[in-house]
């Protein structure tokens, strides 16, 4: 296993001393074949991310024309050749081409670490990130990437340049008390220097730790051979035990979706559960509620046809005492009147031939026919008495009964609500609040719905 190597720069449209252009650049990328002079067999580079190299190269030339500069004090103008307008960056893996393709193991090694880089990349870049492609023709298994400011105006290439911006940022701090130009100057230089090597942190924390990487090489410490092997055997190591690590993650994170996805299902179906038994409740304690009312109104009327029932029993009974005193006075009317005719015929006799007489029979007889129909008139009434009392009786009796299986009922359904808001409680489940325990698991915490 070797060490980490990545590397970048910025490129503007006029060629640089070694006569490096944005377009040069590009062209080499693309494999043309004025600009693969140093490549035995050129081979057309594999796009990982983004789009193709002819894509970037369009997409920056158009940007780099509609860009703009603004001076201090001065009108917009377009950008100068020298603007620098692309940045690069170009990651390599110490292994071979002819090792990744003799060996499937190192294979996969080498995507993993390809699709970490180009992981740390997008976060360093964001949307200026536009291509990633790899070379195969060449003798190290290497990406690079091309990254375009298209939503800057000025289209600094430089701002993605870590080291450019800390010195920019000490120089335009100016010197602290007591420096000179010179002084600030230097200062400047460590900020870049400091800049740069966190860059390379960055990269080596995200990419070069996880698949077993070195930071530096062993010429750059000058370290002795043993050592240097000693170093990469740790750093395989400790690849293998990140590796470790991310599969008992895996495995902790599947554990967590796993438990949580089936409380979800408990939580779901209790509360499912509890709405149904909630309703039921509800229904049951409104159909309680309804035959609790039927029962107090069928209580009243039973009530008012039990008053009924003893107003008329008393008017029954006072009818019946007079009816009762009238048979008393008919009676002896009647007994009075019994002696009457032998009065009245021995008067007869006497004065057969008086008109009084004719009149006094004429009275009685009318008289007697009047008290007659007072007996039977008083007769009826004592009969229809009779009956109202004995229809009153039952009337009385009828209501009663129904008051008390209405009363029965009444008890019945009170006791069954009862019941049912017990087993409501009952069955009311707990909420369960999730908490990571040992090994991993969910411990439900007792509440309350």
């Amino acid at each position: 296993m070797g060490y980490q190597f990545v590397h970048l720069e910025s490129f503007c449209r006029k060629g640089d001393d070694k006569g490096r252009s944005t377009s040069f650049v590009l062209a080499e990328a693309r494999r043309d074949p004025a600009a693969s002079v140093h490549v035995a067999n050129p081979a057309p580079p594999v796009v990982v991310f983004g789009v193709g190299v002819a894509e970037v190269e369009a997409l920056h030339d158009a940007a780099a024309e509609a860009a703009r500069t603004t001076p201090k004090k001065g009108t917009p103008r377009k950008l100068r050749q020298d603007h620098k307008t692309l940045h690069t960056v170009i990651a390599s893996h110490p292994y071979t081409m002819e090792e990744v393709r003799a060996d499937p193991a190192k294979r996969a090694e080498v995507e993993v670490w390809e699709k970490r880089t180009i992981g740390w990349l997008r976060s360093q870049y964001g949307d200026d990130l536009k291509s990633v492609v790899r070379h195969e023709d060449e003798s190290h298994y290497h990406i690079h990437a091309y990254v375009v400011a298209t939503d800057d105006p000025e289209m600094r290439a430089l701002r993605h340049h870590p080291g450019v911006v800390a010195k920019r940022a000490a120089m335009a701090a100016g010197p602290s008390d007591g420096e000179d130009s010179k002084s600030l100057s230097k200062r400047a230089d460590r900020e870049y220097k400091a800049a740069m090597r966190a860059w390379q942190d960055s990269y080596h924390e995200t990419v070069g730790v996880p698949c077993g990487l070195a930071r530096l090489g062993p010429r750059r410490r000058n370290l002795p051979r043993g050592e240097w092997q000693r170093e990469t055997a740790q750093a395989k190591a400790l690849q293998a035990a990140l590796d470790r690590a991310a599969a008992v993650k895996e495995k902790i994170e599947t554990h967590i979706v796993a438990k949580k996805a089936e409380v979800e299902t408990l939580v779901s179906t209790a509360t499912s559960e509890a709405a149904r038994l909630r309703a039921e409740a509800d229904a049951a304690m409104a159909e309680a509620a309804r035959r609790l009312a039927e029962s107090k109104a069928a209580t009243e009327v039973a009530k008012a046809a039990h008053d009924a029932a003893v107003r008329e029993q008393r008017k029954a009974k006072s009818m019946m005492s007079r009816v009762r005193e009238e048979a008393a006075k008919v009676r002896a009317a009647s007994a009075r009147l019994q002696r009457l005719p032998t009065l009245l015929r021995t008067a007869f006799d006497g004065f057969r031939k008086s008109r009084v007489a004719d009149r006094l029979r004429a009275a009685v007889a009318e008289e007697l026919d009047r008290l007659r129909a007072e007996v039977s008139s008083a007769d009826r009434r004592a009969d229809a008495a009779d009956s109202r009392a004995s229809a009153a009786d039952a009337a009385r009796r009828q209501a009663e009964n129904r008051a008390r299986t209405l009363d029965v009922a009444l008890t019945e359904t009170a006791a069954q609500r009862d019941a049912v808001r017990r087993e409501v409680q009952r069955l009311r489940p707990p909420e369960p609040v999730p908490s990571l325990g040992a090994g991993f698991g969910m411990k439900p915490t007792p509440g309350r719905c």
